[in-house]
């Protein structure tokens, strides 16, 4: 056998998934446990003390002939005979019954008594058994055996199979109705995601972020918030500030009901414990918000948990329609007299038995009882089926929340995630309002902001600052959640950088960087307050953006208008590759630097918006091809432009009408020829040509018409000779020819009297013209990876030599006119170790004297 607590565990669930029990469940689970003890109680009953007592009912002539008995001792009374056996008593001299009919008491002197001494001459002494009076029974002849036999018999033909059945029908049903509750708790589809989220929700709930993000006297700096206690301390004892909880002081705006409050006899503080959020805390809530997300995920895909619980409310529905149906109509078939024929004549002697029911009435209550339990548990089911369809559970709105809160970007929920947050608002709203603290974006971007401004605070901040190549204070911090506020108190700082660090928000506090001129923002989008928007666009002068998409620049980038140099990196293509996301640049009316590493297939139109200003122009490919550059044309105030890596293959007409070009950078294109040089003649202010890393094979002669050119690339290409048309420009200061197929040096190469720097590296001249050293100028020479056995003893002359490279030829010694390079310095001689242990001692006391002496390099 079970017990009542056995069975009653199949009503049990975990404590904790209380929260999605509405009343309407919980009702019905106590309505279970009574039913259930019905249902034990009758069953009970029945097996102790059920059972049916039986009397054959005996024919109407046995009626009429049985008075004769009393008056009439010879007449033989017309009933079943049965073969008696008689044994003698020795003693006595009479004959001893052996039937049942020896049970009933006798009464000496009763016609029975003698009918049944019919061979005893005197009566019998008048001894008296036991007195019941006058005889009013009526003789059976049947013994016990019989008796328990029809008992038996006609408990199971003549009763109702419902009397018999009730506790075991009752308590079956009770048991699929408490499984049928909550099996939505134990299905393993279901129970994985009631678990998590119950455990969620119980973190959340319990969580100190929760009650600080709710609280609108939350205090936003823990520092503020010791400054309070601090002066709060130092107030007298006898101050008490509870009258002023309700309205708070301009001083302590973020204090209300739960501010400091004194004693007469001893201070007291009570801090708010939503007001510091400790390191841990912090930690706590960054994993809840990524729980939370990613349960959302998983659980608003399916509504499996929403159709079994309609599922299982359906069947408990079906259930009690079921049992209200059938056992309505066996109330009345519950009775205490009943009529049984069970065909044993042959054995007893009678065809039919009256019988009695001694549990009739008991189970005829507790059936009433059963079914008017049963009538309250459907109606129930219906209610629940009428809420389950009265409102579209599978949806879930936040909308009270977002009102009463600061946080209206909480979203809505779907399918199970919405259904559960359901079933806790039947146990408590306060449990979905504080869960959906934890599905907002701004909570989580406050959380995280806070948690910064803990870890990185001012001291930390200064360790990371750092000088730059331009000697500026420069501060660079590289995937952080946001950017700490203590940022905003480096007011010497010079240079910010912000990395990846998608949440960056500028606040007004940057106004006090009174010496911040340049800002990077390298997969930044940040934010910027009104007033911190005014003081960069009145203090800014160098912006670098690093982005992925265009839609990543800011709005605000396009109105600095005091910016004077702007770098954009990232695609400036949109999806049809034809049209520039650039926006107007037309408020940035001071803008003389623009640098665009893209990959364009045209000059972007809105770059005329800058012409009239712009100086420098600089557009790096990443290999896509430049086709259209007409927008080039109206730039005619471009001082510098560069086109690197544009696979273009020929210098572009558009660069000849830009009357003011200075410097033109043509890198890592696919140039192959340069007739059109001739068109730089116009050009009256071109100083800087750089045609390197491209695939020319020649110099045209025309160059000679570019009489300005000061410095000429053309390192990295396919030249074989060089023209002397290079040697008449007379003002060529830099000629830069390495990593060619160049053999020998013209003799002309003297006659460039302003020559300082010289670069011949990785080519295959093997001598040097005497020529050569005619430029007295040089302070550069780069030789180094060629064929060069020997090096003249007219390198003397040079004597503002600093850098010269030879390392990589057929040298076996140095010569030691090198001494006469009075500029020249063992950090400035590139060459293997054992050609500079050849040279003379003095000459390598010289070259090694002030070898810290710093050198132009000219590159």
């Amino acid at each position: 056998m079970f017990t009542l607590a056995e069975v009653a565990s199949l009503n049990d669930i975990q404590p904790t998934y209380r929260i999605l029990k509405p009343w309407w469940d919980v009702f019905m689970d106590y309505l279970a446990v009574v039913m259930l003890m019905v249902a034990i109680f009758a069953g009970t009953m029945q097996l102790t003390k059920d059972q049916v007592v039986c009397l054959p009912v005996l024919p109407s002539s046995v009626n009429s002939k049985a008075h004769l008995v009393s008056g009439n001792a010879d007449v033989t009374t017309d009933v079943p005979k049965f073969e008696v056996a008689t044994e003698q008593d020795q003693d006595q001299g009479t004959t001893r019954p052996t039937s049942f009919d020896e049970a009933v008491a006798v009464t000496p002197g009763s016609p029975l008594s003698r009918a049944s001494s019919p061979h005893t001459d005197s009566p019998v002494p008048n001894r008296e058994v036991r007195k019941i009076g006058d005889p009013t029974g009526r003789k059976t002849n049947l013994d016990f055996q019989q008796y328990v036999f029809i008992n038996q018999m006609c408990y199971h033909l003549a009763l109702p199979w419902y009397s018999k059945y009730f506790p075991y029908l009752a308590l079956i049903h009770t048991i699929i109705l408490m499984v049928s509750s909550n099996f939505w708790f134990k299905y393993p589809k279901t129970c994985s995601k009631v678990e998590h989220f119950v455990s969620i929700l119980g973190k959340c709930f319990e969580s100190p972020w929760t009650t600080k993000a709710l609280s609108e006297t939350a205090c936003e700096d823990s520092e503020e918030n010791k400054q309070r206690i601090t002066g709060a301390q130092s107030l007298p004892k006898h101050v008490s500030t509870s009258s002023d909880e309700g309205s708070p002081s301009a001083s302590t705006p973020m204090i209300n009901k739960t501010g400091f409050k004194f004693s007469a006899e001893k201070p007291v503080i009570e801090v708010p414990s939503m007001t510091i959020l400790d390191k841990k805390d912090g930690e706590q809530a960054k994993a809840l918000f990524e729980k939370v997300r990613k349960f959302r995920a998983h659980v608003e895909d399916s509504d499996l948990i929403y159709k079994l619980y309609v599922v299982q409310t359906v069947i408990k529905t079906a259930k009690f329609i079921f049992i209200l149906c059938y056992t309505a109509n066996f109330v009345n078939a519950i009775s205490f007299e009943h009529t049984c024929k069970p065909k044993v004549e042959h054995l007893t002697g009678y065809e039919e038995f009256e019988c009695t029911h001694n549990m009739a009435y008991m189970l005829k209550k507790l059936l009433i009882s059963y079914i008017s339990i049963i009538c309250v548990y459907g109606f129930i089911c219906l209610y629940t089926l009428f809420w389950l369809f009265r409102i579209p559970l599978k949806e879930y709105s936040f909308e009270k929340v977002r009102e009463e809160s600061s946080f209206s970007d909480i979203p809505d929920v779907k399918n199970d995630f919405a259904f559960l947050l359901h079933m806790v608002d039947q146990y408590d709203q306060l449990y979905s309002k504080r869960f959906g603290v934890f599905l907002s974006e701004v909570s989580e971007n406050k959380l995280r902001e806070i948690s910064l401004n803990h870890e990185w605070t001012f001291e930390k901040l200064r360790q990371h600052v750092s000088r730059n190549a331009q000697d500026k204070q420069e501060l660079h911090l590289f995937m952080l959640s946001g950017v700490p506020d203590a940022v905003f108190d480096l007011t010497d700082l010079d240079v910010l950088k912000l990395e990846l660090i998608p949440e960056a928000k500028i606040p007004a506090k940057i106004s006090q960087m009174t010496n911040l001129q340049e800002l990077h923002l390298c997969h930044c989008p940040a934010k910027v307050e009104q007033t911190a928007f005014s003081f960069l666009r009145d203090h800014l002068r160098c912006l670098h953006v690093k982005f992925t998409d265009v839609a990543e620049i800011p709005a605000w980038v396009y109105l600095l208008k005091n910016l004077r140099e702007l770098y954009l990196v990232g695609n400036l293509n949109s999806e049809n590759n034809k049209m520039i996301g650039l926006e107007s640049l037309r408020e940035l009316r001071h803008l003389k630097i623009l640098h665009v590493k893209s990959n364009l297939t045209k000059v972007p139109s809105n770059i005329t918006d800058v012409a009239p200003h712009l100086t420098k122009l600089v557009i790096h490919n990443d290999g896509t091809k430049l086709v259209v550059l007409n927008s080039l044309k109206k730039m005619m105030n471009v001082a510098e432009l560069e086109l690197q890596n544009c696979e273009l293959e020929r210098i572009p007409h558009a660069i000849f009408s830009l009357s003011n070009l200075q410097e033109l950078d043509l890198k890592s294109n696919n140039i192959r020829t340069i007739e059109e040089i001739i068109s730089f003649q116009h050009l009256k202010r071109l100083t800087c040509l750089k045609l390197w890393h491209n695939k020319i094979v020649n110099i045209p002669p025309s160059i000679t018409h570019v009489k300005n050119l000061e410095s000429l690339y053309f390192s990295n290409n396919k030249l074989e000779s060089l023209p002397g048309a290079v040697f008449s420009l007379q003002k060529l200061r830099c000629l830069d020819v390495s990593y060619n197929n160049i053999s020998v040096i013209p003799i002309e190469i003297g006659s460039l009297q302003n020559l300082q720097h010289l670069h011949l590296t990785g080519n295959k001249v093997d001598v040097l013209p005497k020529q050569l050293f005619k430029c007295v100028k040089l302070r550069t020479l780069s030789l180094g990876q060629n064929c060069i056995t020997s090096i003249p003893e007219k390198i003397g002359q040079l004597s503002q030599l600093t850098q010269l490279e030879l390392k990589g030829n057929c040298l076996d010694r140095l010569p030691a006119q090198l001494s006469q390079c009075r500029l020249l310095k063992k950090s400035g001689l590139v060459v293997e170790d054992h050609l500079f242990d050849t040279l003379p001692t003095e000459v390598k006391e010289a070259l090694n004297q002030d070898t810290n002496t710093p050198f132009a390099n000219g590159i």
